[in-house]
């Protein structure tokens, strides 16, 4: 599957989730909701996962949490706030360049229509 099938799926799984449960959770909750609803499609799916930093050759672990990686292709970064930033926005692309992926959704649930809540982040575009 490529990033954007990928990614196609995602928004209808989020969609479902948005639909289900509406703004103003706990970004947890939303997290632990679309990973359900992704294995539940089929995909594979990595939450939490630690990614570390390489300086000069040395793995280190910086504390750095991707919320969702899929198909080990696409991530996910959620959020759950009145608006999404430019730090949001640089903290998915920071992710996108550690982890050598291409594209990243960052998905915001706490809006009332979730197409307003979704941003398509490219490894190395702005």
């Amino acid at each position: 599957m490529t990033e954007d099938e990928i990614a196609k799926i995602i928004v209808q799984a989020a969609y479902n989730v948005h639909v289900q449960l509406g703004p103003g959770l706990l970004e947890s909750a939303y997290e632990a909701c679309l990973v359900f609803e992704l294995r539940y499609l089929g995909l594979e799916v990595t939450s939490q996962m630690n990614l570390p930093v390489n300086y000069r050759g040395v793995q280190l672990d910086c504390g750095y949490r991707i919320d969702i990686l899929v198909e080990n292709k696409v991530i996910i970064e959620i959020k759950s706030v009145a608006e999404l930033n430019d730090i949001h926005l640089a903290q998915t692309l920071t992710y996108l360049k550690l982890s050598n992926c291409k594209l990243g959704l960052l998905i915001n649930f706490n809006v009332p229509k979730i197409k307003d809540g979704i941003k398509r982040v490219i490894n190395g575009y702005l």
